[in-house]
C-alpha cells in the first residue's frame, strides 16, 4: 500500500517541485528570452507530471477521467519539442531556424488537437503501480515528431559544443545538455507505458526532480551559479521535495496541516538564504569587474605616463640647444664681444640671462624626470667629501640669499670623512633644497647641518620661511604638486624638483624628508644616506618619512 501511495504521490511532489523553478527561475529575471523558455518548459512538465498524478490517483476506477487527465498530459508534452528547439536557438544565438522552429509551433498545435480525440490514446492498461492510456494511430506519429522535434535540440547544443575553445564552457554546455536528456530520455520512457511495456517502477517521473537539480547550475544567461549557490539550492530543493512527499503520506488533518506548514515556512527560510547568497556572490562579482576595469585604467594611464615622459624627453631635448646658445650670447654680448654695452642695456640683459637660467633649469628637470621613468639615468659613484659640496652650493646660492638679507648658515664637520655617492646627483639635492628654502623665505635664515648616523650621513635644511601644513607634507615628494601654502606667493616653481630629489635619494639607498609645525613656523628638507653604497644603480622604494630618526630606523630594519 505505501509503495502504491509513493508512486501516486511522486507526480506530484515532482509537478510542484519543478513548477517552483520555474518560478524561480523567471523571477531572476523575467526579460531574459531564455529565461522566459525555460520557464514555459517547466510549465510544460507540470502539466504532464500533475496530469499523471491525477490519472494515478484516480486508478482503474473511472477509466473516462484517467483517460482525460491523460490526454491533459499532452497540453505541456506536445510543447516540449518546440520550447527545447527554441531554447537550443536562443542558448546557442542560431541566426538561422527560424522557419523550422515555426514549422516546429504548428505541428505541436495539430498535435494538441489530435490529442484530444481517441485516435490518439485511448482505454488503458492497467499495471501494479497505476494505469496509462493506451497509443492509437495518431500517437505513432506523434512519437516520431516528438523524438525529431527535441532532436533539434540536442542537434544544436553538440555543435556548439565543438565550437566552444575553453573546456570550463564546454563542461557549462554539457550540463545544460544533460538536464535537458534526463527529460527525454528518461522521461520519454513514459511512452512505455502507452504501448503497454512495464517497467515495473514509472523511473520517468524522477525526471521532474532531476532536471531542476541540474539546471540550477546555470539559471540565467548561461553562467553557472558559485558552488555555495548550487549547494544551498540543492539542499533547500531536496528538503522542500521531501516535505511535499511527506504531506501525503499523512494520516490526519492536524499532520496535512503542519507539513503544509513546515513546507511554506522552509521555502521562505530557504528563499531568503538562497537570495543572501546571491547578494554574496554579486558583491563579489561587482568587486571583480571593479577590480577589471581599475586594472584596465591602470594600464591605460601607465601608457599615457608612458607617452608624456617621451614627449618630455623630446621637448626638454629640444629646448635645451638654442637655450644654451642664447646663454652663450648674452654672455657674450655682456663682456662686450660685440661692443660697449651701456648701463641700461646691461640691467636688460641680466634679466634676460636669469630668465634663461630658469628655464634651462626647468629644461634639466624634464630631463631628469625622463631620465628615471625611462629608466635611462647613469650614476658615477665614488668617495667624496660632502662637505665640498654643501661649501660649493652655499657659495653658489650666496648672492641670492644676499639679495633678500637672509643668512645662510653652515659649518663644515671635518671628521665625517668620505661618502660613496655621485657627487652630480647629490649636489642637484643639496641644491634644490637649499634654493627652495631661500626661495621661500622672506626674512631670516637657512642652516644647513651635517651629521653622521648609524653608518650613513643626514643632511638637514632649515628654514624661517612660510612653511606648510600636514596636509601638504603627505604629497611633497609627488610629481607637479605645489602646496596651497605657495598660493598667491610670486614664486616660480613646478613642484618637480623635490621629486628629483626623492629619485636621486632612493638611488643611493637613502630616503627624503620634509616637515613643518605648520604655516609661517618654517620647515625642514633633509636626506639620509649609507656612507658605503648599498644598491647599485638601483632605485630602492620611495618612502617620505617625517624626521631622521624615522629614517634611520626603517634603514636598520631594512638591513
Amino acid at each position: 500500500m505505501l509503495f502504491a501511495n509513493l508512486v501516486t504521490i511522486l507526480p506530484l511532489a515532482c509537478a510542484i517541485f519543478v513548477l517552483i523553478f520555474g518560478f524561480f527561475v523567471v523571477a531572476k529575471n523575467i526579460s531574459v528570452r531564455v529565461n522566459q523558455l525555460l520557464f514555459g518548459f517547466c510549465l510544460s512538465m507540470f502539466f504532464w507530471m500533475f496530469g499523471t498524478f491525477m490519472m494515478f490517483y484516480l486508478g482503474g476506477e473511472n477509466t473516462q477521467a484517467s483517460i482525460f487527465w491523460d490526454r491533459f498530459v499532452y497540453i505541456g508534452v506536445v510543447f516540449m519539442p518546440p520550447l527545447m528547439h527554441h531554447f537550443s536557438i536562443v542558448f546557442t544565438r542560431i541566426q538561422r531556424q527560424k522557419i523550422i522552429l515555426r514549422i516546429n509551433y504548428f505541428l505541436s498545435f495539430l498535435f494538441l488537437v489530435a490529442s484530444r480525440t481517441p485516435y490518439f490514446v485511448d482505454e488503458l492498461f492497467v499495471y501494479n503501480w497505476g494505469v496509462h492510456t493506451q497509443a492509437k494511430i495518431l500517437h505513432h506519429f506523434f512519437l516520431l515528431y516528438f523524438f525529431i522535434g527535441t532532436g533539434l535540440f540536442f542537434f544544436n547544443i553538440l555543435k556548439y559544443i565543438k565550437k566552444i575553445r575553453t573546456k570550463h564552457q564546454r563542461k557549462q554546455v554539457a550540463l545544460v545538455c544533460i538536464a535537458f536528456a534526463a527529460v527525454i530520455f528518461g522521461g520519454g520512457s513514459a511512452f512505455l507505458y502507452a504501448y503497454g511495456i512495464d517497467t515495473h517502477f514509472p523511473f520517468a517521473y524522477l525526471s521532474g526532480f532531476i532536471f531542476p537539480v541540474i539546471l540550477f547550475y546555470a539559471v540565467s544567461k548561461y553562467n553557472f551559479l558559485d558552488i555555495r549557490v548550487i549547494v544551498t539550492e540543492i539542499l533547500v530543493g531536496a528538503t522542500i521535495f521531501v516535505l511535499i512527499v511527506d504531506i501525503f503520506l499523512s494520516k490526519s488533518i492536524y499532520e496535512v496541516s503542519f507539513r503544509t506548514a513546515m513546507v511554506f515556512l522552509i521555502t521562505l527560510i530557504g528563499g531568503s538564504l538562497i537570495k543572501s547568497v546571491y547578494g554574496q556572490i554579486q558583491k563579489k562579482e561587482q568587486v571583480s569587474r571593479l577590480a577589471k576595469s581599475l586594472e584596465k585604467a591602470n594600464i591605460r594611464l601607465r601608457v599615457l605616463d608612458r607617452q608624456k615622459t617621451e614627449f618630455l624627453s623630446i621637448a626638454a631635448h629640444q629646448l635645451r640647444t638654442p637655450l644654451s646658445i642664447i646663454k652663450g650670447y648674452l654672455e657674450l654680448i655682456k663682456d662686450g664681444a660685440y661692443g660697449k654695452v651701456e648701463k641700461k642695456l646691461t640691467h636688460v640683459l641680466t634679466d634676460m640671462e636669469e630668465s634663461n637660467e630658469r628655464l634651462v633649469k626647468l629644461v634639466d628637470e624634464f630631463l631628469n624626470i625622463s631620465h628615471i621613468e625611462q629608466g635611462r639615468t647613469k650614476y658615477h659613484f665614488e668617495e667624496v667629501d660632502v662637505n665640498h659640496i654643501i661649501a660649493s652650493v652655499v657659495e653658489e646660492m650666496a648672492d641670492k640669499a644676499k639679495k633678500k638679507k637672509i643668512k645662510i648658515n653652515w659649518k663644515s664637520k671635518k671628521n665625517i670623512g668620505l661618502v660613496y655617492v655621485d657627487e652630480d646627483k647629490l649636489r642637484n639635492v643639496i641644491f634644490n633644497f637649499l634654493d627652495n628654502g631661500i626661495k621661500y623665505t622672506e626674512k631670516g635664515s637657512v642652516t644647513i647641518t651635517f651629521t653622521q648616523k648609524d653608518n650613513g650621513v643626514i643632511v638637514r635644511i632649515k628654514d624661517t620661511g612660510i612653511g606648510f601644513d600636514k596636509q601638504d607634507e603627505a604629497s611633497l615628494f609627488t610629481k607637479f604638486y605645489r602646496g596651497k601654502n605657495v598660493e598667491g606667493i610670486n614664486v616660480n616653481g613646478t613642484g618637480l624638483g623635490v621629486y628629483v630629489c626623492r629619485q636621486f635619494v632612493s638611488a643611493h639607498g637613502g630616503y627624503v624628508w620634509g616637515k613643518s609645525m605648520g604655516p609661517g613656523t618654517g620647515s625642514e628638507f633633509g636626506f639620509w644616506i649609507p656612507k658605503k653604497r648599498t644598491h647599485a644603480h638601483k632605485i630602492t622604494e620611495e618612502r617620505t618619512v617625517k624626521d631622521e630618526q624615522t629614517v634611520v630606523n626603517q634603514y636598520k630594519h631594512k638591513k
